[in-house]
């Protein structure tokens, strides 16, 4: 089955969990650029991002054994919010892990969508560092890891965003513009357009102090960055996945 593939299943698998989210024309930035600019509004799903695509798309596909032993995962609140979420849904025990600097509102909002099925740790400074503390977490109680973007499920749940964009909303697009952290989003979006819209320019935006997607294709392999600035504290991440540099 090839990632498009995956991607036509997972839009089944979310059928009824996600919202079908407009497309929303841009009147200022229209003028602004003198163009039709679009936005996704992925703000407007029940967890405020499209990471929910993802986390229940992989979450959804765990065997009876894996559901019953619980999951654990790392993010930087946007991914922990729609791993919650999913938790609550499928009546999954999680335990999330975020760095110390994730903001209490995401915090708030992840204890929020989870109820009595989550458990927050907070450690560490940055993603990476509850990243690490996670999956060695996972390793030493053998349960299941829902990494935020190096996962093939993960991956084409996000790719959703962009079978709707295409197949129901705005069948012609000239310039697509994502945001890139670890590059989920990036890598499942590009594929579906890649796939029904070969002619679309794909632009992949980072944040200048974490750039690791760039820095990765020119290195032509994933590239670690000994610092980042943590501002954009949701894209803020220091390596990005073997899998989603391959597909971007």
């Amino acid at each position: 089955m090839t990632l498009f593939d995956k991607i036509e299943r997972a839009k089944d698998n979310l059928t009824g969990v996600v919202l079908k989210t407009p497309l929303q024309f841009s009147i200022n930035l229209s003028e602004k650029y003198q163009a039709s600019i679009y936005l996704k509004r992925e703000d407007l799903q029940q967890v405020r991002s499209y990471k929910i695509r993802g986390a229940f798309n992989k979450i959804s596909q765990l065997n009876t054994q894996q559901k019953s032993n619980g999951i654990v995962c790392a993010s930087a609140g946007n991914h922990a919010q729609g791993v919650a979420y999913s938790c609550q849904v499928l009546q999954i025990q999680g335990k999330i892990y975020m760095p110390k600097t994730t903001p209490k509102q995401k915090i708030k909002q992840v204890q929020l969508f989870g109820k009595t099925f989550v458990e927050n740790v907070l450690i560490g400074d940055t993603f990476d560092d509850a990243f690490h503390a996670a999956k060695q977490f996972s390793i030493e109680n053998q349960l299941e890891f829902i990494h935020p973007f190096d996962d093939i499920e993960v991956i084409a749940g996000q790719g959703t965003v962009g079978l709707e964009i295409l197949s129901e909303q705005l069948p012609v697009i000239d310039y697509l513009l994502l945001p890139i952290g670890g590059g989920g989003l990036a890598a499942g979006v590009s594929t579906v357009f890649k796939h029904l819209s070969p002619k679309t320019k794909i632009f992949g935006v980072e944040p200048q102090g974490a750039p690791s997607m760039q820095q990765a294709i020119l290195h032509q392999q994933p590239f670690f960055l000994d610092t980042i600035d943590k501002f954009v504290d949701g894209a803020a991440v220091k390596q990005v996945g073997d899998k989603t540099y391959e597909v971007c």
